[in-house]
């Protein structure tokens, strides 16, 4: 048998570009590698902060990214996703910078979710910022036309502060995890309270998965998310 080579390290097979952040990261959350049974490579985005992503939606930070996408490529990598569902808005450039697949965003789920859970519902989208997310981040998700309820972080101090507000040096160095977990949960809950024919949950943040539990037992709802997303196209890649 022949190998080749050509690298530096190896078996690295799903790339992950990252955000400019210096918040804590749980396990469950796509910048804690312990998340993966498999090991991930990672690319920081330099400058992409959250503030650009999320609340700007800046579409210079397009060329940095399609840049980290190449290296990670380069590195071997089989399939690329990103920290940020916001980066939905990048999905089709993205996807057409390099040879390999390409998912920036949970919500790519959601058309899969609507036809598997039934005609006559919503699919449910949890979001960091509901103000900011809008029909081109469905559009570039396939989502457009979907039926949905969107409900948003934004009156929830704790998960504001830690991964979205950036005020000062220090300001997301730290995080109260019960108070994020009840925040997420609360509005959970409102969110099936207010559309009670939501089918299954999205979550778009990639902060939000370590407390998948809670907010399932919260919703009464499958949920579903940027790790449940990596799991599934890391399951189809060739692995050797």
């Amino acid at each position: 048998m022949i190998v080749r080579g050509g690298a530096t390290t190896y078996g690295e097979d799903v790339g992950i570009l990252m955000l400019d952040t210096r918040f804590p990261r749980l396990r469950g959350d796509i910048g804690n590698a312990k998340t993966f049974g498999f090991p991930v490579s990672y690319l920081r985005v330099r400058g992409a902060s959250p503030a650009r992503v999320v609340k700007e939606g800046d579409p210079s930070l397009l060329e940095p990214f399609v840049e980290g996408a190449r290296e990670l490529e380069r590195r071997g990598c089989r399939a690329i996703a990103t920290s940020c569902g916001f980066l939905a808005l990048f999905q089709e450039a993205l996807a057409a910078s390099v040879g390999v697949p390409v998912f920036t965003s949970s919500l790519l789920q959601i058309p899969l979710l609507s036809r598997i859970c039934g005609a006559g519902g919503k699919i449910g989208v949890m979001t960091a910022r509901a103000a900011s997310l809008t029909e081109r981040h469905f559009a570039q998700s396939g989502a457009a036309g979907v039926p949905r309820a969107v409900a948003g972080m934004e009156g929830c101090p704790e998960f504001s502060k830690v991964f979205l507000e950036e005020e000062g040096p220090e300001a997301s160095l730290s995080m109260d995890a019960d108070r994020v977990r009840a925040e997420l949960a609360a509005v959970a809950a409102k969110l099936v309270a207010e559309n009670p024919d939501v089918r299954a949950v999205v979550l778009e943040c990639t902060n939000m998965p370590p407390f998948r539990g809670a907010i399932q037992e919260a919703c009464g709802r499958p949920v579903y998310d940027i790790v449940t997303l990596v799991e599934y196209v890391h399951s189809g890649l060739c692995l050797s």
